[in-house]
């Protein structure tokens, strides 16, 4: 059945074609740097876009959407602090704080617990639903004193100590750098500012595979980890059915041609637009979205889009992009590789080298969805045997990628258990 050309009033022109042919051809456009025009294709081609849902969408209802992360803690009445964290590369990145929950202020020192976002993410994910829905409010409010991290390049982290983000130097970094580098600052921060030496860790999507590498590479940081907490963890991406996964046949220099070699996708004013005013009105937009980043519509709080359009996506650097298409060109988790010239200064040898996962002693749980489009339930059964202190393990059918953090029966099926998890370790 042709996707489009029944009701469409382009005639003989517009051929009918499938979906998975339709969104191959969005992702081309998106690859050319232009990925808002891309969902603005799929959000106002004739006969996908209902008239009437624009109508009664509101605007900005919510006033969150034009908030920042310590202004969305404070709004809901919880103790909001806001810091900068220096790298060891000159990297100057946000780090939020709720120090406790609403009512518990009394209570003297907390466990400490740092959430850490995903590719194209921010801080603020943790809090962007309404309290008893969002993973930072409810840790908060079970007794834990709170910290979100914000990596490199993201709305939040784009400041350095001696680089511009005009520069293209600045933007030389993928995950390997938030591995060795945001990670370690931000936890050394905590801990210096807490006077705690453990922590709990959460992570979600990339935010797991930067800590798979660091906690893996760097034992004295390992020993800081009380327990890790993986949601949809993402290790290899060789399974991943994502449409981001076509780049891969693109070679490293024919992606810099389409994407640049600075920053992709930031947060900016139309894509805010077009994610808040038109993809939730597109069926062809939401499918698009459902694809490509994992959304779930019917497990989405459809009031708050605009929330959540007004903060994501975060952007990061094309040299991130470019790392995690050669791991679906791979296979595996491997170093960013950048020729063999640039491997044999930075790596002593011509590719780039493997991380062992297996090297991990931290308390490790588990969370991954059935039908993740990018942590894909097969990457995921590679990477459980590996890990050796493996303490807990769950599947979630019917979830995908971002139901783990915006999902409405999240409380229920997710948070609740991981309070529970968290408590049981010794």
């Amino acid at each position: 059945m042709g996707y489009l050309g029944e009701n469409s009033q382009m005639g003989e022109h517009v051929p009918a074609v499938g979906l998975n042919t339709y969104l191959k051809y969005v992702v081309v456009v998106a690859g050319k740097g232009r990925l808002w025009l891309a969902l603005a294709l799929v959000s106002v081609v004739p006969g996908t876009v209902s008239g009437q849902c624009l109508f009664r969408l509101p605007r900005a209802k919510n006033p969150e959407a034009r908030m920042n992360i310590s202004e969305m803690v404070s709004y809901w009445g919880y103790p909001s602090e806001e810091y900068t964290v220096l790298t060891e590369d000159g990297y100057i990145l946000q780090l939020n704080r709720i120090p406790y929950g609403r009512g518990n202020a009394s209570q003297g020192a907390r466990p400490v617990v740092l959430l850490q976002h995903g590719l194209l993410g921010e801080g603020s994910i943790w809090v962007t639903n309404l309290p008893n829905s969002s993973l930072g409010f409810i840790l908060a409010d079970a007794g834990y004193d709170v910290w979100l991290g914000n990596s490199r390049g993201n709305t939040w982290s784009k400041r350095h100590l001696v680089l511009s983000p005009k520069w293209e130097e600045f933007w030389a970094f993928s995950f390997d750098e938030m591995a060795r580098y945001d990670l370690p600052a931000t936890i050394n921060f905590i801990e210096q500012k807490t006077g705690q030496q453990q922590l709990y860790y959460i992570g979600h999507s990339q935010g797991t595979t930067i800590a798979f590498i660091a906690f893996s590479t760097m034992p004295h940081l390992a020993q800081k980890i009380k327990m890790y907490l993986a949601l949809a963890p993402v290790f290899t991406i060789a399974f991943a059915p994502s449409p981001l996964r076509k780049f891969a046949f693109f070679s490293d220099y024919g992606l810099k041609e389409m994407f640049g070699t600075k920053e992709v996708l930031p947060h900016t004013a139309l894509g805010e637009l077009i994610l808040a005013r038109f993809c939730p009105c597109s069926k062809t937009c939401k499918n698009f979205l459902t694809k490509l980043f994992g959304f779930n519509w019917k497990n989405t709080n459809m009031s708050r889009v605009d929330v959540y359009a007004a903060h994501a996506p975060a952007g990061t650097s094309v040299q991130n992009i470019i790392h995690w298409i050669q791991g679906a060109q791979s296979g595996a988790l491997r170093a960013y590789d950048g020729g063999s010239r640039y491997n044999s200064l930075r790596y002593s040898q011509v590719g780039p080298p493997h991380y062992n996962v297996t090297a991990m002693r931290v308390p490790t749980a588990v969370w991954n969805g059935g039908l993740d489009c990018l942590a894909d339930p097969q990457d995921v059964a590679l990477l459980l045997p590996q890990l050796s202190s493996l303490v807990h393990h769950k599947v979630i059918p019917q979830w995908n990628h971002l139901d783990f953090v915006l999902g409405l029966d999240a409380p229920g099926l997710l948070y609740q258990e991981m309070v529970e998890v968290m408590k049981q370790q010794p």
